[in-house]
């Protein structure tokens, strides 16, 4: 095994750390299911923005694997089930501007209408337009980023979440301001825990306690950060 494929495996398992940490603060419950959001929310999706696209969405797999495994069998409904996926796709649009990034919101705006009630409540997939918007926001826009992959997962979700418990236009309905103040917030979130980590990673390196020069995005280095722990 070559010095790059161990320190691939390396940090998928310290991601896969942190995420399973953060998996362990609730947040918020998810309607219709025994689900909650976790602090996970606002982490996982930063692990391809440093480690890659592929390594990452492992990282972010074994996160909810093992998750799953300590307290899987306290909370397992088709909740469960359902949102180990929403986070992948999450993961997969933080990583790098792709097209697929705008297929795949569309697609769940299209899932979603086909469902009758999903088609009575079609307002509420108008949420999955802004991570189409925020792809061409993305490379100015950190926080477009992070709304743009908060929202991938939300439209994952919610095209899942229809097919599966259906619930009432009532209900989608008045989940829409529930829905904007959270998005915001775990956008805000995968702002906040980005910068703490590429700014982290670049103190290590910079002191020669890890070799992360590679990882770290300078655009988001606080230079006096730095130059104070040199």
């Amino acid at each position: 095994m070559t010095q790059e494929s161990k320190k691939k495996i390396l940090l998928i398992l310290i991601f896969a750390a942190l995420g399973l940490l953060a998996m362990q603060v609730p947040l918020a419950a998810v309607a219709g299911s025994k689900v909650k959001f976790t602090l996970f929310d606002s982490f996982g999706p930063i692990a391809t923005g440093f480690i890659g696209t592929i390594p990452g969405i492992i990282a972010v797999a074994l996160m909810q694997l093992a998750n799953f495994f300590i307290h899987g069998a306290q909370v397992l409904d088709a909740g469960t089930i359902i949102r180990f996926f929403p986070m992948l796709f999450a993961a997969w649009y933080f990583g790098k501007a792709r097209k697929a990034n705008i297929v795949i919101p569309i697609l769940a705006i299209i899932a979603f209408n086909l469902h009758p009630i999903g088609r009575s409540a079609w307002y509420y997939s108008l949420f999955w337009l802004i991570p189409v918007a925020c792809e061409f926001l993305r490379e100015k826009f950190l926080l477009a980023r992070a709304l743009g992959a908060t929202f991938t997962a939300h439209a994952v979700g919610g095209a899942l979440w229809v097919w599966v418990f259906g619930l009432s236009k009532a209900i989608w309905t008045s989940l829409i301001p529930m829905v904007a103040m959270e998005r915001v917030i775990f956008a805000v979130g995968i702002t906040v825990s980005y910068l703490v980590m590429n700014n982290l990673l670049a103190v290590l390196s910079a002191k020669q306690i890890v070799k992360a020069g590679g990882l770290v995005n300078e655009r988001f280095v606080w230079k006096r950060l730095v130059t104070v722990h040199l």
